[in-house]
């Protein structure tokens, strides 16, 4: 029998279907919270951290990994975070048991009147389900589904278990997992360093990263940054006068994108490989931290040297011309601004960014830059194109309207610049111990992976001359040995290549008998060839390895004294920390120490030190008289350009191979050495005057000029068993009276001949001109290292 009236008949039926819905929902909960996932993943959670890189200093170098995470407990969590979270995403979650009733009925409303499951009411229990365990899809079961293992979520974790899990498990875009690693992502800082602000824009990332992205979506980003603060003044998490200042303070995002604090990108690739050999691609995931050797303040000075001593090398060739030209207001993509059309495929690299040229007057060139500027270069910015500018001929003028060119900021102006096509590298590190404190393979690592350190095997020219003198001083000879500086000639059946050589000073001129010293402070190719000639190319190529240098890489020809040979700038560093330590092999080395996501140490480095441990391996008489020797060089030599530095503790030899093709410098003071080295990766001349002098030099004392600020000078102590002795600088030999002549440093058993003696007579088997050499080859090897010459 029906009810006498309608709406009788409307409460019955919706009784009779409610008890219908909640057996069917019985049901179906029974059904399926059987078949719930299990909860290990939230009781053992282990969250897909990335392998980071650092400096000895614990400035961020790099992150290897899918994912940008970084761990945070909740009881390190700012307070004012979790109030942010909560005011955005869940304000009775320490209320509820999982499900928001009153959220799901305000939901079901919306929902109903909508005709579709587009509003949800996840509390960030379902959040945690659903990052966890489902999918994001908006369907009756799954939302099921996620009620139900919210629940037993509830059962199994305390609140605060939950919500650490959020915090951390959370996506926040920009490949960033969790609002630590997100904090660094946007503001460059860690949490605990965050303003009420800038949590409360984290806090309404959840919702929809990509839409509320400060980066890509500022106005959207900031109207739900609004909503968060005045949930958070209603809640009263925060006062009237905090809610003001935070709505008032200006929004301060990281100027890069990248996650990194320090530019060693070299470094980081480096460090990754070598960590992929031990650990494969567990180092993706499982939250290792590499602390390397690397010191910051010396990191950027290397990199200012490499770019500033690249910029300066193109600047003394002269500009190339645009990258290309199009025609201004084609529109070769079939879309968009034809300006942009043209940038498309350009990148920009140290700075140098890719520009249109728009309008062009002999005092002013107008561009369009890549990110959308219009800028106007004129004074100074166009010293490079000057030449450009003034050509008469229409024809031959290459900066006009649609060249597509390089602008970069300098101080206050924009200049235009342009890719350079030569390469440069440093390395620098503590002779004492090997510790690399700065590294620099290239120009750019974005463009050029190939690491011009470690992967580059190059002839070394004349800066491997050191370690022939070196081996002379244990056969004999003294730097007071005169030696004739004049041309040699071998033949081609003495060569056994077929092929007479007839080698030259860099200068093509002679100057007859000359001090060992003079020799290598002028860097004097005939002297050099005939010391090693009167050692011994078998027993030069033995000594070498002293240094770290294989006898494979330096075939026994008398060659191998102007440096035709093959090192990497790595073995240099190593080789001339012999001669800055005092004698001492320390291996260089980059990975300080391993640590894994719980902080527990894996890997420890224990370098065998200078004096303590490291093996000697050239006399401390030699080092102290080769230290003597190099330090003429910057005196007096090939790198007086050096002496700006101010410092009279420096020592090292430049190195320029045939035709320019390499250009070296390899120097130190006691404290700290460095190398540093240009060329093209294709080996090709970088041009007649280009010497190491002039390209390598520069760098180098631009990095050291940093480097030793602050570091006292040193002054090597007399070892025993050197005499310091006057001699007669025109012939080596012992001055005749008191106060004449020069200082000069000998072995004991070594000493300068007494003035009635043969100039000759004291060196065992003089050398006579010509011997059994082959020409120098400028062939290059780039096999990868091995991996004992880079730990």
């Amino acid at each position: 029998m029906l009810p006498k009236k309608w709406w009788q008949f409307l409460i019955l039926t919706g009784i009779i279907l409610g008890l219908v819905t909640t057996a069917l929902v019985a049901l179906a909960a029974t059904l399926i919270y059987p078949e719930l996932p299990s909860l290990e993943a939230l009781t053992d959670y282990k969250p897909k951290v990335p392998m980071r890189v650092y400096s000895e200093d614990g400035h961020l170098i790099g992150e290897f990994g899918e994912e940008r995470r970084a761990f945070i407990g909740i009881n390190e969590t700012p307070k004012a975070l979790k109030q942010a979270i909560l005011a955005a995403e869940d304000e009775r979650f320490y209320q509820h048991g999982g499900i928001d009733t009153l959220g799901i009925l305000r939901a079901a409303i919306s929902n109903v009147t909508s005709g579709s499951f587009k509003e949800g009411a996840s509390t960030i229990t379902m959040q945690v389900a659903r990052n966890f365990f489902l999918s994001s899809e908006k369907t009756a079961t799954r939302k099921l589904s996620e009620a139900l293992l919210s629940i037993k979520i509830e059962h199994n974790l305390t609140k605060d278990q939950i919500l650490e899990l959020y915090i951390n498990q959370i996506y926040l875009g920009h490949r960033s997992y969790g609002f630590a690693a997100a904090s660094q992502v946007y503001y460059g800082k860690p949490l605990d360093q965050l303003s009420i602000a800038e949590v409360a824009m984290l806090a309404g990332l959840p919702k929809a990263p990509s839409r509320y992205n400060p980066f890509a979506n500022p106005k959207r980003a900031e109207a739900r940054q609004r909503y968060v603060l005045r949930r958070m003044k209603d809640l009263h998490f925060i006062d009237q006068k905090q809610y003001e200042a935070a709505l008032q303070e200006p929004h301060r995002f990281r100027k890069s994108r990248k996650m990194r604090d320090l530019s060693a990108d070299y470094v980081a690739e480096i460090v990754r490989q070598a960590m992929y050999e031990r650990y494969k691609d567990d180092i993706y995931s499982s939250g290792l931290k590499i602390y390397t050797t690397i010191r910051k303040n010396n990191q950027e000075a290397a990199n200012r040297a490499i770019l500033q001593g690249i910029i300066d090398y193109d600047r003394r060739h002269g500009y190339r011309g645009p990258e290309k030209t199009v025609t201004p207001g084609a529109n070769e993509a079939g879309s968009g601004n034809w300006l942009d059309n043209a940038m498309d495929d350009l990148e920009s690299f140290q700075g140098m960014m890719p520009a249109v040229v728009t309008k062009v007057t002999p005092k002013v060139v107008s561009v369009y830059a890549k990110d959308g500027n219009n800028i106007e270069i004129s004074g100074d910015g166009l010293a490079f194109v000057q030449k450009q500018l003034a050509e008469k001929d229409a024809a031959k003028r290459t900066i006009k309207p649609g060249a597509v060119i390089r602008i970069m900021r300098q101080g206050d102006n924009w200049h235009i610049v342009q890719l350079p096509q030569a390469e440069a590298a440093l390395v620098a590190m503590d002779p004492e111990t090997g510790a690399v404190k700065a590294l620099v393979g290239g120009f750019d690592f974005n463009r050029n992976k190939f690491n011009h350190v470690t992967q580059a095997w190059r002839q070394p020219g004349s800066s491997f001359k050191p370690f022939i003198y070196s081996a002379s001083l244990e056969k004999g000879f003294t730097p007071a040995s005169m030696i004739e500086d004049e041309p040699i000639s071998v033949s081609a059946r003495e060569t056994g290549s077929g092929s007479a050589w007839e080698p030259k000073n860099y200068d093509r001129k002679y100057e007859g008998p000359m001090r060992m010293r003079t020799a290598l402070t002028k860097s004097k190719n005939m002297v050099s060839i005939r010391i090693l000639e009167g050692i011994g190319v078998n027993y030069a190529q033995d000594y070498i390895t002293r240094f770290g240098f294989s006898p494979k890489d330096h075939p026994p020809y008398l060659a191998m004294a102007l440096g035709a040979g093959s090192v990497t700038a790595w073995q240099m560093a190593g080789a001339y920390s012999v001669f800055a330590n005092g004698g001492y092999r320390v291996k260089p080395y980059i990975i300080d120490k391993v640590v894994d996501s719980r902080g527990k140490v894996l890997e420890q480095s224990k370098p065998l030190l200078a004096g303590k441990g490291a093996a000697r391996v050239i006399d401390g008489r030699n080092a102290f008289i080769m230290n003597s020797m190099l330090q003429d060089v910057v005196r007096l030599g090939t790198a007086t350009r050096a002496r700006s530095l101010g410092r009279s503790d420096l020592a090292g030899k430049t190195g320029t191979t045939n035709n320019q093709i390499d250009a070296w410098f390899a120097g130190y003071s006691p404290k700290h050495v460095a190398i540093s080295w240009m060329g093209y990766d294709k080996p090709k001349s970088l041009g007649s005057l280009e010497t190491g002098g002039k390209a390598a030099l520069p760098i180098w004392i631009d990095y050291m000029s940093s480097a030793l600020k602050g570091v006292p000078e040193v002054v090597p102590e007399l070892p025993a068993g050197v005499s310091a002795i006057r001699i007669d600088p025109a012939t080596g030999m012992q001055a005749k009276g008191d106060g004449e002549g020069v200082v000069e440093y000998f072995y004991h058993e070594f000493p300068p001949p007494e003035p009635e003696e043969s100039i000759f007579s004291i060196i065992p088997g003089f050398p006579i001109p010509g011997h059994g050499s082959p020409p120098p080859t400028e062939k290059q090897d780039n096999t990868p290292p091995r991996p004992d010459q880079l730990f």
